[in-house]
C-alpha cells in the first residue's frame, strides 16, 4: 500500500511541475506579445532617436 502511496504522489509532483513549465510558457509569451506590439508601435520613434544620437557621433 506504500508503494501506491508513493508512486501516486510522485505521479502527482510530475503533473505539477508540467502544469508550473506551461505557466512560464504563457507568461513568457505574453511578454513577447507586448514587446512585439511595443516595437510595432514605437519602432519609428526609437529609429528616430537613434538616428539621431549615430549623427551625432
Amino acid at each position: 500500500m506504500a508503494l501506491i502511496t508513493t508512486w501516486l504522489s510522485s505521479f502527482s509532483l510530475r503533473k505539477e511541475e508540467g502544469q508550473g513549465l506551461a505557466e512560464y510558457a504563457l507568461i513568457l509569451a505574453l511578454i513577447a506579445v507586448v514587446a512585439i506590439l511595443a516595437l510595432i508601435f514605437l519602432g519609428t520613434q526609437i529609429r528616430t532617436i537613434l538616428s539621431t544620437i549615430g549623427a551625432q557621433i
